[in-house]
C-alpha cells in the first residue's frame, strides 16, 4: 500500500531535508512530495538534490505563494497519479512528529479519513502562546457547533485520507485555505459517509521560520463553517 507524505513548504530550509529523512525512516512504502511555492530561501533546490538521489523524494514546483489550500489541492492530484492509497498532509515545520505516521497507518484499518488531534485527549499542544492556543481551540468549538461536525480538532493539519475519500470529492470546488481548508474537506468527508477517526497527537509548535498564520486566513474560516452549513441545509431542501 503506498503512501505519499504531502509536505508545501515556503522557506522551510532549516527543517525540510531531515524532516523528508525521518518521513521516509517510517516505512519502506512511504514516498514524499513537497509542494514548493518558489521558496526565496532555496528549500526546492535541496528537494531537487534529495529527488535526484531518492526514488521515494518528488518536488511539485509552483511560480509563487498560492495558498496551502491551492497547496494541497495540487499535491493531492500528483499523489493520485503517483498511485497513491493513503495521502497524508504535514507541515514542514516539524509541529508535525514523523514517528506518528505508522500510528496513521494502522488507524486507516477500516477508516477513510484519520485525524492526528489535538484536542481529543484534553490540550496536547507544546509551546503555543496562550492567545493562539485559545484562538485555536474556540475556532474548533465554533466549528462543532455550526456545522455538527462530531470532530474534536477540526482544523488539525496532520491527517491521512484514503484513496477514495479524496476522490469522492471534486477538488475544483474547493477554493478555501489554512483553516478553512481543513475544515471543509473534513465537512465533505463526512458528508458523503465516509468513516472519520481521530488519533491523539502531541503538537509542538514550529521550530524554526514564521507561522502563515493570518487575520484573512481566521476570518476565511468564520465564514465558510456558515457556507457550509447553509449549503446542506438548503441542498437538502431542494432534494
Amino acid at each position: 500500500m503506498r503512501t505519499v507524505v504531502v509536505i508545501p513548504t515556503y522557506n522551510e530550509r532549516d527543517t525540510i531535508e531531515r524532516l523528508i529523512n525521518d518521513v521516509l525512516a517510517q516505512d519502506k512504502d512511504i514516498h514524499v512530495l513537497v509542494v514548493d511555492d518558489n521558496s526565496p530561501d532555496g528549500t526546492g533546490e535541496i528537494v531537487d538534490r534529495l529527488s535526484e538521489g531518492m526514488g521515494r523524494v518528488h518536488v511539485l514546483h509552483r511560480p509563487g505563494k498560492m495558498g496551502l489550500g491551492s497547496a494541497y489541492r495540487q499535491g493531492f492530484a500528483a499523489a493520485l497519479a503517483m498511485g497513491a492509497d493513503f495521502i497524508v498532509e504535514m507541515d514542514a515545520d516539524y509541529s508535525h512528529d514523523p514517528a506518528t505516521l505508522p500510528r496513521f497507518l494502522e488507524a486507516m484499518e477500516g477508516c477513510d479519513l484519520v485525524i492526528g488531534s489535538r484536542y481529543l485527549n484534553g490540550i496536547s499542544v507544546v509551546n503555543w502562546p496562550l492567545r493562539r492556543l485559545m484562538l485555536s481551540y474556540f475556532a474548533n468549538w465554533y466549528t462543532r457547533l455550526i456545522t455538527g461536525l462530531r470532530i474534536m480538532d477540526c482544523t488539525s493539519g496532520f491527517k491521512c485520507f484514503r484513496r477514495r475519500a479524496i476522490e469522492s470529492i471534486d477538488m475544483r470546488t474547493i477554493r478555501s485555505d489554512g483553516y478553512s481548508f481543513q475544515i471543509e474537506m473534513n465537512y465533505r468527508c463526512v458528508e458523503k459517509g465516509f468513516q472519520v477517526k481521530e488519533i491523539p497527537i502531541i503538537f509542538i509548535d514550529r521550530r524554526s521560520g514564521s507561522s502563515k498564520m493570518s487575520k484573512k486566513i481566521v476570518r476565511e474560516a468564520v465564514f465558510m463553517v456558515w457556507k457550509l452549513k447553509l449549503g446542506s441545509v438548503f441542498g437538502a431542501l431542494f432534494r
